[in-house]
C-alpha cells in the first residue's frame, strides 16, 4: 500500500480511476500520518466554475485493510486513514481538494505534481462527470484510420468538368508544391497535382491491405485553392476531385470493404471567393460582399462594409461566420442541410475544424443532427490542448461531457510520444498520457484520433531523424531532404512512435504516405504528392504487422490501460478487459542498443500466443528487445490480475 498522502492515479485513494458517469459514486482516501494531531476530521472540497463550493465531512476508518506487500504494523500504526464518498449529480467538471485543521489553522492538500498530493501542492485535482448515456461509434473501435489529403493520394485521369480556368495545373506529381508569394505577399494556393475520388476509389485495395478501417478525408467541397479550407460551396464535390455522385460511389466502395470514410467539416468561416461572400464576383449570385441584402449577409461581421470584416486569424480569403445565425445554423445543422445531406450520401461522420472556434450553440445542434441521422455518425473535433478543461474566447468548454464531439485529435498523445523516442522521459511520457485518460470520459478515449503527422506540422519521420524545422524558411525546408543517416535515424524511432501509437487507447490515425517512408516539413512540403514508384516496403509492412495485432484482440477495442516505464529506454504498454478476461501486454525498445526485460518484469513464460519483432527472443525467462524493436504478447487467460501485476 502506498505511504502517499493522496494519489487520484492509485485506487487504493480514489475508485474508480477516471472520468465517471452521472449518477456513480466515486470514493476518496487519504492517508495522514498521526503527527498531524488534527483538530478534527478532514473535508473534502468540490467545486465547478461559476458554482459554490460543496463539502463533505470524510470518515475515519477504524481498521486498516493491509495487503500482503504493503504496509508494515509499524507504518499502518503512524496513519490515519479518512474516506468520502461523492454522488456525481452534475455533468461537468469538478475540481476537488482536501482541508485539514492542524493547531487551529486551515490546511489545504492540493496536486503537488500530475497525481499526487501534499500540504505543499498548489493546484486542485480535476473529476470530469459525464452523460451516463453517452456512447460512441463501434465501427471505428479497434481500427486504423488513415488521413489523405485528396489532391495528392492518387489521380485516376478521369476527366473533370466545370473545373475553373484560373487553377494551375502540375504535370510533375513528385514535384514540390508551390510556396513562394506574389509581389503583394499573398500565397494562392492554386496549384493542383489532380488527385481525385475515383483515385482514392481505385486504392482502396491498398487501404484494405494495409488494415485501414476509415478514411479520413481532407476538405472535399468546391473551393478554390489546393488545400480546400476556404469553402465556396458547401452542396458540392469540388469539380476537379469529381462529382456528388463520385462520393456516393467512394462511400459504397469503401462499405463493402469494412471501411468508413469521414469528413472534414470546415463551419468557423467559408472562402471570400465562395457563393456565400462572392467577393470576386465569380458566382453570379449575391454574397455578402457585394449585397446587403443577400440572404448570406447576416453570416458575417462587417466593420466597415465591404472592405472591413472579421476573418480567421485576420487572412482576408478566410472570412468568418457567425455559426449562431439563425440562417447559418439551419443551412448546416438542420433538417435536410448540410450535414444531413452528406451523411445521406454515404458519410459516416466529421471531423470539426478548429473546433475550438465553434460556440456551444452550434456544437449542441450539430451533435443533434449527426446523431439523430444515426448514433453510429463520429464526430471528432480539432482541439490541440487537454479538450476536458479547455478553455476559449473565456469560456469553459464541454466537448466531451456527452452532448457535443464524440472525441478529438489527440495531440497530447503526439507531443508525448515525439518526446519521449527523441530521447524524453519515460516517467514523464507515463505522467503525461495517464493526465489524459484521467481526465478524459472512457467514450471518448476509445476513439481518440492518434496522429503523429497530420497536414498541419511536419511529417514524424522528419521531426524523428531531421533538423528542427521551427524558425526555418520556407525555402530552407522546399528541398530539404533527409541524409541517409537522418533517414534511417527517423524511420527507426517512427516505428517506435507508431507501436505507441497502436496500442495506446483510440484509434491511431496514419498520415498519408508515413507508412511508405514519405518525408516533408512544414505546409506544403507535408503536403507532397504519394510517391507510388518509390516506397519503403519494410516500412509498410512494419505497419501492416501492427494492424494485424490490433485486430487480434477486443482489448484495443475498449480495453483498459496500464503504462508502466520498466525503465528509460522500455515501455510497456498493458491493455485488458475490465474483468481481466484477456490482454495484450507490449514492450518496446526506443534504443540504438539490445535492451533487455528481467524475469520480473516479462510475461512471455505464461500461456501466450507471442509475436515478437525481428531480433528478439527470450532465454531463461528473460526478454531481449533489438534496438527500437518490440515484442507483443496476448495473454490467453490471465488470473485475475495476477499476469498483470508482473508487469
Amino acid at each position: 500500500m502506498s505511504s502517499a498522502i493522496y494519489d487520484s492515479w492509485n485506487t487504493e485513494y480514489k475508485k474508480p480511476f477516471g472520468a465517471i458517469k452521472k449518477g456513480s459514486k466515486c470514493q476518496f482516501t487519504i492517508k495522514l500520518p498521526k503527527y498531524m494531531k488534527l483538530d478534527f476530521a478532514p473535508v473534502m472540497v468540490f467545486y465547478r466554475s461559476g458554482f459554490k463550493e460543496r463539502f463533505i465531512n470524510m470518515t475515519l476508518q477504524d481498521e486498516v485493510v493491509v495487503n500482503e506487500d504493503g504496509w508494515t504494523s509499524e507504518e499502518e500504526n503512524n496513519y490515519y486513514v479518512y474516506t468520502a464518498e461523492f454522488s456525481a449529480n452534475h455533468i461537468d467538471v469538478h475540481y476537488y481538494y482536501f482541508a485539514v485543521t492542524i493547531g487551529g489553522i486551515r490546511q489545504y492538500i492540493k496536486r503537488k505534481n500530475r497525481h499526487t498530493g501534499s500540504l505543499d501542492g498548489k493546484d486542485v485535482f480535476q473529476l470530469t462527470v459525464y452523460d451516463a448515456e453517452f456512447k460512441t461509434p463501434d465501427f471505428v473501435k479497434g481500427g486504423v484510420m488513415y488521413q489523405i489529403f485528396p489532391d495528392r493520394f492518387y489521380k485516376s485521369g478521369k476527366e473533370h468538368d466545370n473545373v475553373p480556368a484560373d487553377r494551375v495545373f502540375r504535370d510533375d506529381w513528385e514535384g514540390t508544391p508551390c510556396y513562394n508569394p506574389d509581389a503583394k505577399g499573398h500565397v494562392w494556393n492554386n496549384d493542383y497535382f489532380g488527385g481525385d475520388l475515383d483515385g482514392i476509389a481505385e486504392k482502396l485495395p491498398y487501404l484494405k491491405e494495409l488494415g485501414v478501417t476509415c478514411v479520413y478525408l481532407n476538405p472535399i467541397f468546391e473551393s478554390h485553392e489546393n488545400h480546400r479550407y476556404n469553402t465556396a460551396n458547401y452542396e458540392h464535390i469540388d469539380p476537379l476531385l469529381g462529382t456528388d455522385e463520385d462520393f456516393v460511389n467512394l462511400c459504397k466502395k469503401a462499405e463493402e470493404m469494412g471501411i468508413g470514410i469521414i469528413l472534414d467539416g470546415v463551419f468557423s468561416h467559408t472562402g471570400a471567393d465562395s457563393i456565400y461572400f462572392n467577393k470576386f464576383k465569380r458566382y453570379n449570385t449575391a454574397g455578402a460582399y457585394h449585397s446587403k441584402q443577400s440572404q448570406y449577409y447576416p453570416w458575417y461581421t462587417f466593420h466597415n462594409w465591404p472592405e472591413a470584416y472579421d476573418a480567421w486569424w485576420g487572412i482576408d480569403t478566410l472570412p468568418n461566420v457567425k455559426e449562431e445565425n439563425p440562417s447559418y445554423l439551419e443551412y448546416i445543422c438542420g433538417d435536410d442541410g448540410i450535414l444531413q445531406r452528406w451523411l445521406d450520401m454515404g458519410a459516416m461522420g466529421y471531423r470539426l475544424d478548429v473546433a475550438d472556434e465553434l460556440p456551444d450553440k452550434f456544437l449542441d445542434a450539430l451533435r443533434k443532427k449527426v446523431k439523430g441521422v444515426s448514433e453510429d455518425k463520429l464526430i471528432i473535433g480539432e482541439v490541440w490542448e487537454d479538450a476536458s478543461n479547455k478553455e476559449a474566447y473565456g469560456k469553459k468548454r464541454r466537448y466531451l461531457l456527452g452532448m457535443q464531439l464524440d472525441s478529438v485529435m489527440n495531440y497530447p498523445f503526439k507531443d508525448s510520444i515525439s518526446r519521449y523516442v527523441c530521447g524524453g522521459s519515460a516517467m514523464d511520457f507515463v505522467d503525461e498520457i495517464n493526465s489524459i485518460l484521467e481526465n478524459y470520459p472512457k467514450p471518448s478515449i476509445d476513439v481518440l484520433m492518434n496522429s503523429l503527422s497530420t497536414h498541419d506540422i511536419e511529417r514524424a519521420i522528419n521531426r524523428f531523424g531531421g533538423e528542427n524545422c521551427d524558425g526555418k524558411t520556407k525555402e530552407w525546408m522546399a528541398e530539404k531532404f533527409l541524409t541517409p543517416y537522418e533517414y534511417e535515424l527517423g524511420k527507426n524511432r517512427l516505428k517506435v512512435a507508431m507501436v505507441l501509437q497502436f496500442f495506446l487507447p483510440g484509434l491511431p490515425c496514419i498520415y498519408y504516405g508515413d507508412e511508405i517512408g514519405m518525408q516533408g516539413y512544414k505546409d506544403p512540403f507535408n503536403r507532397r504528392c504519394f510517391t507510388w514508384n518509390n516506397i519503403d516496403e519494410d516500412l509498410v509492412n512494419f505497419t501492416k504487422n501492427l494492424t494485424k495485432l490490433r485486430k487480434c484482440s477486443d482489448v484495443f477495442k475498449e480495453g483498459e490501460t496500464r503504462l508502466i516505464a520498466c525503465e528509460n529506454n522500455i515501455l510497456s504498454i498493458v491493455r485488458y478487459d475490465v474483468d481481466y478476461s484477456g490482454a495484450c501486454v507490449v514492450y518496446v525498445n526506443r534504443s540504438q542498443n539490445p535492451e533487455t526485460i528481467a524475469k520480473s518484469q516479462n510475461i512471455f513464460n505464461y500461456n501466450t500466443y507471442d509475436y515478437k519483432s525481428e531480433g528478439s527472443f527470450v532465454k531463461d525467462g528473460i526478454l531481449t528487445l533489438p534496438p527500437y524493436g518490440f515484442a507483443f504478447a496476448k495473454v490467453e487467460n490471465p488470473l485475475h490480475s495476477s499476469v498483470l501485476d508482473t508487469v
